[in-house]
């Protein structure tokens, strides 16, 4: 059997009963952290990550899939962690907390060093990226795993944000 996978998305999942709503971008040309992933003490293999943005952005969007060693954002909503390939797997990794897995943080934390795993600056209204077998990005243990929007123009853009994993 292959290892477990594990999905999180920008938004509360555990109980849908209608679409999941998109999160808003900083309305200027910074930084905002959509979703982050904190780790406990194993690695994991990002294995896809994407995004949708409700209407077409009227200027290019910068979107990265990041890791940003120790630091995470602050005052955002615990995510879920959701099983993908195993409805019986559960999380060794995932640290819970608004100030740890969670999405839609409204402070970035002092960041020190980033790693860029991936980045698309395009007009595009969806994007999926998966990585081939072998090859996925790796997170070390305690460090955070980010995906991270930033408008090029004054303009808020509203996006749905994912990204899957292994461990």
């Amino acid at each position: 059997m292959a290892a477990p996978l594990f999905v999180m998305w920008n938004g509360a999942t555990g109980a849908l009963t209608a679409p999941l709503g998109a999160l808003a971008s900083a309305a200027t040309v910074t930084p905002k952290t959509m979703q982050q992933l904190q780790l406990g003490t194993s690695k994991i293999r990002v294995v896809e990550w994407g995004y949708q943005f409700t209407t077409s952005p009227t200027a290019p969007v910068t979107m990265e899939l990041i890791d940003t060693g120790a630091v995470g954002g602050t005052g955002g909503t615990t995510g879920v962690v959701t099983p993908y390939n195993d409805a019986a797997a559960v999380t060794r990794t995932a640290t819970p907390g608004a100030a740890a897995t969670c999405f839609g943080p409204t402070a970035e934390g002092t960041i020190t060093a980033t790693r860029l795993l991936a980045a698309t600056m395009d007009l595009a209204t969806y994007f999926k990226q998966q990585f081939p077998l072998g090859r996925e990005p790796e997170v070390a243990p305690g460090n955070f795993l980010r995906v991270r929007v930033t408008p090029s123009t004054a303009a808020a853009v509203s996006v749905i944000t994912y990204f899957v994993w292994e461990e």
